[in-house]
Protein backbone atom coordinates (compact mmCIF):
# COMPACT_ATOMS: atom_id res chain seq x y z
CA UNK A 1 0.00 0.00 0.00
CA UNK A 2 2.86 2.33 0.66
CA UNK A 3 4.37 1.99 -2.66
CA UNK A 4 1.32 3.03 -4.27
CA UNK A 5 0.27 5.93 -2.22
CA UNK A 6 4.51 7.03 -2.93
CA UNK A 7 3.64 6.86 -6.75
CA UNK A 8 0.64 8.54 -6.27
CA UNK A 9 2.45 11.39 -4.51
CA UNK A 10 3.21 14.00 -7.50
CA UNK A 11 -0.37 14.11 -8.28
CA UNK A 12 -2.23 14.49 -4.60
CA UNK A 13 1.00 17.47 -3.97
CA UNK A 14 -0.43 18.98 -8.05
CA UNK A 15 -4.07 18.71 -6.67
CA UNK A 16 -3.18 20.38 -3.25
CA UNK A 17 -1.42 22.97 -5.35
CA UNK A 18 -4.14 23.79 -7.11
CA UNK A 19 -6.90 24.21 -4.21
CA UNK A 20 -4.02 26.02 -2.27
CA UNK A 21 -3.65 28.39 -5.36
CA UNK A 22 -7.33 28.82 -6.07
CA UNK A 23 -8.11 29.81 -2.51
CA UNK A 24 -5.74 32.19 -2.00
CA UNK A 25 -6.25 34.14 -5.35
CA UNK A 26 -9.94 34.29 -4.46
CA UNK A 27 -8.46 36.38 -1.40
CA UNK A 28 -6.95 38.59 -3.33
CA UNK A 29 -9.59 38.87 -6.23
CA UNK A 30 -12.08 40.13 -3.23
CA UNK A 31 -9.72 42.38 -1.89
CA UNK A 32 -8.65 44.11 -5.11
CA UNK A 33 -12.55 43.57 -7.43
CA UNK A 34 -14.58 43.34 -4.58
CA UNK A 35 -16.04 39.95 -5.80
CA UNK A 36 -16.93 37.21 -3.84
CA UNK A 37 -18.42 38.93 -0.56
CA UNK A 38 -15.47 41.53 -0.66
CA UNK A 39 -12.68 42.71 1.28
CA UNK A 40 -13.22 41.80 4.89
CA UNK A 41 -16.95 39.96 3.47
CA UNK A 42 -18.47 43.68 3.43
CA UNK A 43 -18.57 43.74 -0.46
CA UNK A 44 -16.31 46.59 -1.21
CA UNK A 45 -12.54 46.92 -2.25
CA UNK A 46 -9.40 47.98 -0.52
CA UNK A 47 -7.56 51.71 -1.89
CA UNK A 48 -5.35 51.28 -4.08
CA UNK A 49 -1.86 51.53 -2.83
CA UNK A 50 -2.32 51.18 1.40
CA UNK A 51 -0.32 49.48 3.12
CA UNK A 52 -0.67 46.44 3.95
CA UNK A 53 -4.22 45.20 2.91
CA UNK A 54 -3.87 46.40 -0.53
CA UNK A 55 -0.02 44.55 -0.83
CA UNK A 56 -0.92 41.62 0.47
CA UNK A 57 -4.41 41.65 -1.92
CA UNK A 58 -1.94 41.58 -4.64
CA UNK A 59 0.55 39.18 -3.41
CA UNK A 60 -2.55 37.13 -2.47
CA UNK A 61 -4.03 37.35 -6.08
CA UNK A 62 -0.71 37.08 -7.63
CA UNK A 63 0.99 34.79 -5.89
CA UNK A 64 -2.31 32.63 -5.76
CA UNK A 65 -2.61 32.61 -9.76
CA UNK A 66 0.99 31.04 -10.06
CA UNK A 67 0.71 28.64 -7.31
CA UNK A 68 -2.84 27.56 -8.92
CA UNK A 69 -0.91 26.91 -12.50
CA UNK A 70 2.46 25.79 -11.21
CA UNK A 71 4.55 28.25 -12.78
CA UNK A 72 7.67 29.48 -10.58
CA UNK A 73 5.61 27.62 -7.58
CA UNK A 74 8.41 27.68 -4.75
CA UNK A 75 9.29 31.10 -5.23
CA UNK A 76 5.39 32.58 -5.40
CA UNK A 77 4.51 30.36 -2.18
CA UNK A 78 7.58 31.82 -0.65
CA UNK A 79 6.80 35.30 -0.64
CA UNK A 80 2.95 34.22 -0.02
CA UNK A 81 4.01 32.49 2.88
CA UNK A 82 5.82 35.57 4.43
CA UNK A 83 2.73 37.60 3.43
CA UNK A 84 0.78 35.21 5.39
CA UNK A 85 3.00 35.36 8.30
CA UNK A 86 3.35 38.85 8.57
CA UNK A 87 -0.42 39.04 8.24
CA UNK A 88 -0.76 36.79 11.75
CA UNK A 89 1.99 38.24 13.83
CA UNK A 90 0.96 41.77 12.91
CA UNK A 91 -2.78 41.97 12.29
CA UNK A 92 -4.08 38.53 14.74
CA UNK A 93 -1.45 37.64 17.23
CA UNK A 94 -1.60 40.99 19.01
CA UNK A 95 -5.31 40.37 19.73
CA UNK A 96 -5.15 36.82 21.37
CA UNK A 97 -1.83 33.82 21.73
CA UNK A 98 -3.93 31.12 19.85
CA UNK A 99 -5.49 31.42 16.12
CA UNK A 100 -8.28 29.89 17.21
CA UNK A 101 -8.83 32.87 19.80
CA UNK A 102 -7.90 35.69 17.18
CA UNK A 103 -9.06 34.80 13.77
CA UNK A 104 -6.10 34.27 12.75
CA UNK A 105 -6.82 30.70 11.77
CA UNK A 106 -6.84 31.18 7.64
CA UNK A 107 -3.60 33.18 8.09
CA UNK A 108 -1.81 30.45 9.88
CA UNK A 109 -3.04 27.62 7.79
CA UNK A 110 -2.17 29.59 3.98
CA UNK A 111 0.95 29.98 5.23
CA UNK A 112 1.91 26.97 6.21
CA UNK A 113 0.30 25.49 3.55
CA UNK A 114 2.46 27.58 1.02
CA UNK A 115 5.75 27.07 3.10
CA UNK A 116 5.08 23.29 2.29
CA UNK A 117 4.86 23.71 -1.57
CA UNK A 118 8.15 25.77 -0.93
CA UNK A 119 9.65 22.73 -0.20
CA UNK A 120 7.40 20.05 -2.41
CA UNK A 121 7.52 22.17 -5.35
CA UNK A 122 4.67 21.83 -7.66
CA UNK A 123 4.25 18.16 -8.03
CA UNK A 124 2.14 16.83 -11.38
CA UNK A 125 0.21 19.05 -13.21
CA UNK A 126 2.28 22.32 -13.32
CA UNK A 127 3.30 24.54 -15.95
CA UNK A 128 7.07 24.43 -14.13
CA UNK A 129 7.43 20.51 -14.84
CA UNK A 130 6.00 21.17 -18.56
CA UNK A 131 8.83 24.41 -19.08
CA UNK A 132 11.45 21.66 -17.38
CA UNK A 133 10.38 19.13 -19.68
CA UNK A 134 10.97 20.98 -22.73
CA UNK A 135 14.29 22.66 -21.85
CA UNK A 136 15.67 19.43 -21.18
CA UNK A 137 14.28 17.94 -24.52
CA UNK A 138 15.86 21.30 -26.49
CA UNK A 139 18.93 20.50 -24.52
CA UNK A 140 18.97 17.25 -25.69
CA UNK A 141 18.52 17.58 -29.08
CA UNK A 142 20.86 20.72 -29.04
CA UNK A 143 23.84 18.58 -27.76
CA UNK A 144 22.77 15.24 -29.99
CA UNK A 145 23.09 18.23 -32.92
CA UNK A 146 26.47 19.55 -32.04
CA UNK A 147 29.54 18.28 -34.26
CA UNK A 148 32.52 16.79 -32.44
CA UNK A 149 35.29 18.47 -32.74
CA UNK A 150 39.07 17.43 -31.62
Amino acid sequence: MTARLNSAQPYAVGLFRMVVGLLFACHGAASLFGVLGGAFGTGATVRAGTWPSWYAAVIELVGGVLVLLGLATRAAAFIASGSMAYAYFKVHQPHALWPIQNGGEPAVMFCWALLLLVFTGSGAFGLDRLLARRSTAQTGRAAEQAPVTA
